[in-house]
């Protein structure tokens, strides 16, 4: 499994120096459910890999959408569970980045991936279709989660229209989602504009990574309680 891991805390890393398995998929699978245990209360992993390193920059909003991270026996059966499905998404579309942090998943979309955007544009474009029905694939194949779409953009042109144009794609992923029988309740939709790289926006390779879609994963109320209830913590 290539899912990677970002921004572990000390406690995590921890286990990670700890686990001892021979091969690179087990290490990985095996820290993305002892994290659950780990970290502790805050998503501020999951957030940094949404919004790279801006963290605490007017962000209290998408943070409380994100929420605390689980700890102890139901954060790792929930790792368990997350994991799956991060394995899942990396089989049906191997031009996502897609990463396992905290509670969560986190898909990043950019030029170079399965999701794309021509320029100056927000309509989702043939190719992005074929990518985000095999996601909405598997939302359906697990649906006690939620999701968060967050647009951005790179740097060229003026920062209110940047912050339009990320709205506008954020809202148009959220939307086609919703036309492949997903609840709308499942769905927070943000939107950064410029003001969140994650690459250097004077190449045009940083440009190209800048403009994109992340697409999070977050357990909803009911897998949490049934992961409580599943580890006596209810």
């Amino acid at each position: 499994m290539k899912t990677t891991i970002k921004k572990l805390t000390l406690g995590a890393f921890a286990l990670v120096l700890m686990a001892n398995f021979t091969s690179c998929d087990a290490v990985q699978n095996a820290n993305n459910k002892q994290k659950g245990g780990a970290i502790g209360v805050a998503g501020g992993a999951l957030l940094g890999a949404i919004i790279g390193n801006n963290v605490g920059k007017g962000n209290s909003e998408l943070g409380a959408v994100i929420g605390g991270v689980v700890g102890g026996g139901a954060g790792v059966l929930i790792g368990n569970r997350m994991d799956k499905q991060a394995q899942k998404i990396e089989n049906e579309i191997p031009g996502a980045q897609v990463e396992r942090v905290d509670n969560g998943i986190v898909i990043t979309f950019d030029e170079n991936s399965g999701v794309f955007f021509d320029t100056a544009k927000y309509n989702v474009n043939t190719a992005s279709k074929a990518s985000l029905d095999k996601l909405a694939n598997v939302f359906n194949e697990y649906p006690d989660t939620n999701i968060l779409v967050v647009g951005h953009t790179d740097s060229s042109g003026a920062a209110d229209y940047n912050m339009t144009l990320s709205k506008n794609r954020a809202n148009a992923v959220t939307s086609y989602l919703q036309t492949k029988g997903l609840a709308s309740s499942r769905f927070t939709t943000q939107w950064f504009g410029e003001e969140q790289p994650t690459n250097d926006n004077t190449t045009a390779e940083g440009r190209a990574k800048n403009r994109r879609v992340n697409v999070a994963i977050l357990p909803n109320e009911k897998m949490i309680n049934d992961a409580k209830m599943q580890s006596g913590e209810n």
